[in-house]
């Protein structure tokens, strides 16, 4: 069973799912949202905290990403980029050897945890900020979060 619970952040509510052991998907809510909760389990309320402080948190949450094999292999090398860095969608496929940027775009676009699995550490191939799911301006805003030190 997943338990879903909203946390604050300085860039807005995040929705948070866990299945009791791992995080299994976390996402910015919508205005619609209810109040914020505090089950959230403690070490996702820490790296959460951590991370929206400016810091860069020293350990990855219990995840549980579902997706196919190719998506797991993309958001796998999601969690290699590192805090305050950026990558591509090309050098994401050239490292797992697949012939099309665009397919490592639709898979880094359907990754369930925002922010944990650094999506918004993906550019366009100009350095260019290009395609997040929350928009343009929430990205920009996570990047310059870890790029503020």
């Amino acid at each position: 069973m997943t338990a879903k619970q909203l946390y604050s952040s300085p860039l807005g509510i995040l929705e948070v799912e866990c299945d009791g052991v791992a995080l299994t998907a976390l996402r910015f809510a919508t205005a619609a949202d209810a109040a914020v909760s505090t089950n959230i389990p403690a070490d996702i309320q820490r790296w959460l905290d951590c991370y929206f402080s400016g810091s860069r948190p020293d350990y990855v949450p219990p995840l549980k990403l579902q997706g196919t094999a190719f998506q797991q292999r993309v958001w796998c090398e999601l969690l290699a980029i590192p805090y305050g860095r950026t990558t591509t969608y090309g050098e994401i496929a050239r490292r797992i050897g697949c012939r099309s940027a665009q397919a490592v775009g639709q898979a880094v676009g359907r990754n369930p945890i925002a922010v944990v699995v650094p999506c918004h550490r993906v550019v366009g191939a100009d350095g260019t900020l290009t395609g997040y799911a929350y928009g343009l301006e929430l990205k920009r805003r996570l990047l310059e979060l870890e790029n503020r030190n």
